[in-house]
């Protein structure tokens, strides 16, 4: 079982930046390629960007590519969300999620129903 616990989420006014921060538990993170969603009110879940286990291949949202990069940090269990130019659109729950079949070291996916383990989420709200 893995427990995934994300961060850094708040209020920012649009144009600004956040950087959100999943902690996972469990020895076998460095297997898992991670992905991270967002699900604005109303709205369902939707992908944002997912990350290689090997962080050799990362994948996004055509919402949000240029704006926002994903990495990861094996030793740390962490995978990061960096997000730059924030627009009122953006404001939602952020979700990081685990896929816990290991793949190749550059396979990643969107497909909301390949990831096994969820964190609890972490508001984003953007302010116009």
């Amino acid at each position: 079982q893995v427990q995934l616990v994300e961060s850094g989420g708040g209020l920012v006014q649009a144009g600004g930046s956040l950087r959100l921060s999943c902690a996972a538990s469990g020895r076998t993170f460095s297997s898992y390629a991670m992905g991270w969603f967002r699900q604005a009110q109303g709205k369902e879940r939707e992908f944002v960007a997912a990350i290689s286990w090997s962080a050799g291949r990362t994948h996004y949202a055509d919402s949000v590519k240029g704006r926002f990069t994903i990495s990861r940090d094996n030793a740390k269990n962490t995978v990061y969300l960096q997000m730059n130019s924030l627009k009122p659109e953006d404001t939602a729950v952020y979700y990081c999620a685990a896929d816990r079949v290991v793949r190749g070291p550059n396979w990643t996916t969107s497909d909301v129903r390949s990831y096994d383990y969820w964190g609890q989420g972490t508001q984003v709200t953007v302010s116009s």
